[in-house]
């Protein structure tokens, strides 16, 4: 009972993909320890009454975590659990994993010790600490997986280049884009890189001029970290992108 007991305390610590690993690890290798050489059981009613109090405190977390998610899911026009795997912020990936990890590990921890009262058998108790291991396992590479993704550039979603595009289009010195690049540098931060046609036939200054205003004035947005613009060749041609949607946030 006290294996299951102390991994299922561990789901509620806000931890990164590596300690996810290492905790399923710890998780699985006592789970077959008690398996072998099982524990003496005791103390039933305490580990009840822990399970209630660690449920109804990581429930009020998960509903917070859950409501933000799915704020970001509206705006974005997703499904919740889609927005956490595909948002760039990993800090609400990694809490909504935890917080739903701990939910199901102290479910699992109920029904590992209630099977060892029942039946009076170590056996329910160690399976239970191995399965959560096996879930410790199993958000440790999503976690690794996505964050990684990030980590290397992933690009953004199509969704999200078109309002960039049309965003950069909505300046007044700008005819025409050709070119387009968005990368992820930090949770919703963006680097922007894009080869634009000016308007008019300006000289050489004034175009560099133009060109750095409208940088200036891209990186004054929230969501962008950086823009980059150069300009586009005659026979480069134009990206189309259609009506402006309702103006998405960043992932």
């Amino acid at each position: 009972m006290r294996s299951t007991m102390v991994w299922a305390e561990l789901l509620q610590r806000p931890s990164p993909g590596s300690l996810f690993t290492a905790g399923a690890v710890v998780s699985v290798m006592h789970g077959v320890q008690q398996l072998f050489a099982p524990e003496p059981a005791d103390d039933f009613e305490v580990a009840y009454v822990v399970l209630a109090i660690s449920f109804v405190l990581e429930g009020a977390s998960f509903i917070q975590a859950f409501r933000q998610a799915r704020k970001s899911a509206r705006e974005l026009e997703r499904r919740t659990l889609e927005q956490v795997l595909k948002s760039s912020d990993p800090t609400m990936r990694a809490v909504f994993a935890e917080d739903s990890a701990a939910l199901i590990g102290l479910i699992i921890a109920f029904f590992g010790i209630f099977l060892h009262q029942t039946t009076d058998s170590p056996v329910p108790d160690a399976l239970g600490s191995i399965l959560v291991g096996i879930l410790l396992g199993v958000i440790a590479v999503v976690l690794i997986d996505r964050n990684r993704r990030f980590l290397v550039g992933q690009g953004v979603t199509p969704e999200l280049e078109k309002s960039m595009a049309i965003r950069v289009l909505e300046h007044t010195e700008i005819e025409r884009l050709t070119y387009l690049h968005l990368e992820f540098v930090g949770p919703r931060n963006l680097y922007l890189v894009a080869a634009v046609d000016i308007k008019g036939d300006l000289r050489e200054h004034d175009v560099a001029v133009a060109l750095r205003r409208v940088e200036r004035e891209l990186e004054d947005e929230e969501t962008v970290e950086e823009a980059v613009l150069t300009l586009s060749t005659p026979d480069e041609p134009s990206l189309a992108f259609g009506v402006r949607p309702p103006s998405p946030a960043v992932e």
